[in-house]
């Protein structure tokens, strides 16, 4: 299993000397990846629920993911430089597939491109894109994703985007692993049939593996080897001695659950420590905690 860890991004480690710091030393440490997420606002009366229950105040201040992943590539050399995950309906694909492409470029081709639809209806009107239609523009970026990256001249003709016949560089170095979000149904199968891998998140284990098999199951309808697909489940932990784990406990509670769900199958965790750290010194501290313990689970 490896072990990744988000990168500061929101509250109070929006700073670029939290993410110069963290970058860097999570490099040193021996972690697989850094990743970054992606909100625009937080809403007084959201239309929509929050994932999680209620929205964390800390998300009123959250930097860019691609300001923030441009200035982690500058910062380490090996690292892996992940999105968990971008809310791919909010850029125009020529937008975003430079974007990701210039990190891919700039960090030596360590670029993972995890990618999900979002769930506030908010945020689409904030950015001008329409919340009705999102499933069907989302498989058009990805099919305008996968033109752009390819040969040259790219084109693409759908009803939302028209791309006359174009040189579009820099190439990613490889064409990025991408990792798609979702948990429904629909979202499951579409991860089987074209994407690298699933962005998850901390669930009872039970209902992890009931929706990994629905993805293996989709990837073999589509005549893919479910083998080849990755499960990267991205923990938000409050480090507390009254908690209820798996969102909340000690970190040897979280830790003992993370060590569960890789042993049902999950092949990289993200931790997300900004909810419960309280300066860059303590994120670092914790993280080497939970690396240590989670890399002498069985």
């Amino acid at each position: 299993m490896d072990i990744g860890l988000a990168v500061p991004q929101f509250g109070r480690f929006a700073a670029l000397s939290s993410v110069v710091r963290v970058a860097r030393e999570a490099d040193s440490m021996g972690f697989a990846g850094l990743w970054a997420g992606d909100r625009l606002m937080t809403p007084l009366r959201p239309k929509d629920r929050y994932p999680g229950g209620d929205l964390p105040e800390a998300y009123r201040v959250f930097l860019d993911p691609f300001a923030v992943l441009s200035v982690a590539a500058s910062a380490t050399s090996s690292v892996r430089l992940g999105t968990s995950a971008l809310n791919a309906c909010w850029y125009p694909p020529v937008v975003l597939a430079r974007s990701l492409s210039t990190i891919d470029h700039l960090s030596g081709g360590r670029l993972v491109a995890g990618l999900g639809l979002g769930w506030s209806s908010d945020e689409y009107a904030a950015a001008g894109v329409p919340w009705r239609g999102r499933a069907a523009r989302y498989d058009a970026t990805l099919d305008a994703l996968e033109a752009i990256w390819g040969t040259d001249p790219v084109s693409f003709e759908h009803e939302l985007w028209t791309i006359a016949p174009s040189h579009i560089g820099p190439k990613p170095a490889r064409r990025p692993p991408l990792y798609l979000a979702g948990f429904t149904e629909p979202a499951l199968r579409r991860i089987g049939r074209r994407a690298d891998g699933w962005l998850t998140a901390t669930l009872p284990i039970a209902m992890l593996t009931s929706m990994w098999r629905t993805v293996c199951r989709s990837a073999e309808e589509a005549g893919r080897d479910p083998a080849g697909l990755r499960m990267v489940l991205r923990a938000n932990p409050v480090i507390t001695d009254q908690g209820a784990p798996p969102r909340s406990g000690t970190v040897a509670q979280i830790s003992a659950h993370l060590a569960a769900a890789a042993e049902a199958g999950v092949h990289e965790i993200i931790l997300d420590l900004q909810h419960t750290a309280e300066s860059d010194q303590h994120l670092l501290d914790l993280a080497g905690d939970f690396k240590t313990r989670l890399s002498a689970a069985p």
